[in-house]
């Protein structure tokens, strides 16, 4: 009988278990369940039998990879995938997938939720500014970028969007405002929204040449991933326009730092929670499994991203 493993050290919501076990059991296939593991090797003993795995910000390494004997296919609940080592299930022939879009809403709404919880100075009873008729940058219109412009304009936010792999009719289309170039949006753009893959083309990218374009005052909001910030320069913008804020949900190894010094211009969440919704827990999950479905029962690989 086909396995499907759900490995989760921060383990599905009990009603996306159930959507997940439905499914699977439906297709004839056995559900598998590493919940709460504490370390790396709990997560390659568990993959030894299986023919499928489903994970969320787990690392799916090369050792986890090699480990799965009967292994065909990972899928990563959710947009991201930089925690599926590529090259590895390349190598093995395993298909790696994400379930682009499931998230693309909470991500969106923890945002906007960051910046007004900015704009109220973080609720510490001190008169602070309104969103209304600020200019907002989007960088990347994928799933997550158009439902932040679909919640900003509903805000009055004016907003604007760069993405190089989108014509400038696709932007428009949504009553965004396109932009040329990544330097044209930092300039224009009092917050910016960050939205992009890290990737060997964008890790570090979020550096201080481009965020000292940014007009007075300015705010980032990073609801992508750590690795695309330079932090040293990051600090350096800290340091040099006392207007800047940071509001991040993924965590700088130069927090402590940060948060000593800036404080009153810095918000990061205490662990990701972009996705942490019941409705984007079920979404992505029973997304994960029906995908795994239609690839081992129909060899669709519509969502493969290690091409």
């Amino acid at each position: 009988m086909t396995k499907v493993l759900v490995a989760t050290d921060k383990p599905f919501a009990p009603v996306a278990i159930k959507g997940i076990r439905k499914v699977v059991e439906e297709a004839g296939f056995e559900l598998v369940l590493l919940e709460n593991y504490t370390t790396p090797q709990d997560f390659i003993n568990a993959v030894a039998e299986v023919d499928a795995v489903i994970i969320r910000s787990d690392k799916a390494t090369k050792e986890v990879i090699d480990a799965g004997k009967k292994l065909k296919i990972i899928v990563r609940a959710g947009a991201g995938y930089d925690n599926i080592d590529l090259a590895a299930a390349t190598a093995k022939g395993v298909v790696a997938m994400n379930t682009p879009g499931q998230n693309s809403n909470a991500v969106a709404e923890l945002a906007l939720g960051m910046m007004v919880y900015y704009a109220r100075n973080f609720y510490n009873g001190k008169s602070g500014f309104e969103l209304k008729g600020k200019k907002l940058g989007i960088h990347a219109y994928g799933f997550v970028g158009k439902n932040v412009a679909r919640i900003a304009k509903g805000f009055g936010m004016d907003v604007y969007a760069f993405d190089p792999f989108l014509p400038k009719s696709e932007i428009e289309k949504d009553g965004v405002k396109w932009v040329g170039t990544v330097e044209e949006l930092y300039s224009t753009c009092h917050f910016v929204s960050l939205h992009i893959p890290a990737n060997n083309q964008t890790k570090q990218s979020i550096n201080y040449s481009l965020l000292s374009k940014m007009p007075v005052p300015a705010c980032l909001i990073n609801t992508a991933r750590a690795e695309v910030i330079h932090e040293a320069e990051l600090l350096k913008m800290f340091q040099e326009r006392k207007d800047f804020a940071y509001l991040s949900d993924v965590e700088p190894t130069n927090k402590a730092e940060i948060e000593n010094a800036f404080k009153a211009k810095f918000f990061c969440t205490p662990k990701k929670m972009g996705a942490q919704t019941e409705e984007a827990n079920v979404n992505a999950g029973i997304a994960a499994a029906n995908q795994i479905v239609r690839f081992i029962k129909h060899g669709d690989k519509t969502f493969q991203v290690n091409k």
